[in-house]
């Protein structure tokens, strides 16, 4: 690859570095273009892999580690839609919601850049390691810690801004107040990035970031569709993803979804909401639970699935 090898390091404070390793500073051509050479920013990025993903457009995508369900069902939406835009995407690695949009992103054949809180050739969490591995031979790990830094406290808060940086867009899926995710959208809003945020109940902790965000001008991303325009108006690009369904059954669909999403509700509750009879709801709730789509509860309410929920639905025809 030209100017790999220029950027090698025989030695380093910790560690010599690993094979594939190679350092990167603000003279370098592979330097990537987004990213202000700056303390508070990078000085000096450690990587394996491919350089030259950092220069590719993409997008970052980050939330809570301790995701909800329906945290982690946007961020599987987040890299799905990503990598069928032909977006690389940027993702922390962490535990939650970080590593359920890098796996979605490669089960969709997208690149993927991590963002590690210790050094680029240390896998942490040791649960994303495959999703290091993956980003090692097709992406790459990048930090701002010399080669074998373990993990510690100061390097994830670093590490921030570079996730913020590395993209013209950051989605945030779930973020509490205050939070390293959120702290990584407002290191995006000082960069003059593009934030993204989903909209998350009034009562969650968990939502209060992304709802604070929402209300200061983000912009609100309510299901694929609505990722897919945004990140088709600030990209320029198309996504090549057959439509699932015709679009009548997809706002049936979406009419009888938005209603379980708001709150978990028995076959009587949602025909009356929907002002539909509840034979044929219940009728439609079976099918859907055979395709999926729905989950029954114990006390008998049905809810969306995880499927559902990202936008995962089988193709009729």
């Amino acid at each position: 690859m030209p100017g790999r090898s220029d950027h090698r390091v025989p030695d380093a404070p910790r560690r010599s570095a690993p094979e594939d390793g190679w350092v990167l500073e603000p003279e370098d051509e592979l330097w990537p273009a987004l990213v202000p050479a700056e303390p508070g920013i990078a000085e000096r990025i450690y990587g394996v892999g491919d350089p030259e993903v950092l220069s590719e457009p993409c997008v970052s995508v980050v939330g809570a580690r301790r995701g909800t369900p329906y945290g982690i069902a946007v961020a599987k939406l987040a890299g799905r839609v990503a990598a069928e835009c032909g977006l690389a995407l940027v993702s922390g690695g962490a535990l939650g919601c970080d590593s359920a949009a890098a796996r979605a992103a490669i089960e969709a054949g997208g690149r993927v850049v991590v963002v590690g809180g210790s050094g680029a050739d240390t896998v942490y969490p040791k649960r994303s390691r495959d999703i290091f591995e993956v980003a090692r031979t097709d992406g790459c790990v990048v930090s701002l810690c010399p080669w074998g830094t373990p993990p510690v406290g100061w390097a994830f808060r670093k590490r921030n801004p570079l996730i913020a940086a590395l993209s013209n867009v950051l989605l945030v899926c779930e973020a509490a107040m205050p939070s390293g995710t959120f702290s990584t959208a407002q290191a995006a809003e000082e960069l003059g990035r593009r934030v993204y945020a989903a909209p998350g109940s009034i009562f969650s902790p968990y939502a209060r970031g992304t709802n604070w965000l929402l209300e200061q001008g983000a912009a609100i991303i309510v299901d694929d569709v609505s990722l897919e325009m945004a990140l088709t108006c600030d990209y320029d690009v198309a996504r090549l993803a057959e439509q699932r369904l015709p679009e009548e059954e997809r706002r049936a669909r979406g009419r009888l979804m938005e209603a379980l999403i708001a709150e978990p509700l028995r076959a009587d509750e949602a025909a009356k909401r929907l002002g539909v009879d509840v034979v044929t709801l219940l009728q439609t709730l079976g099918d859907y639970e055979a395709e999926g789509l729905v989950v029954r509860l114990q006390d008998g309410c049905y809810a969306p699935s995880e499927r559902a929920l990202i936008g995962d639905w089988p193709n009729e025809g």
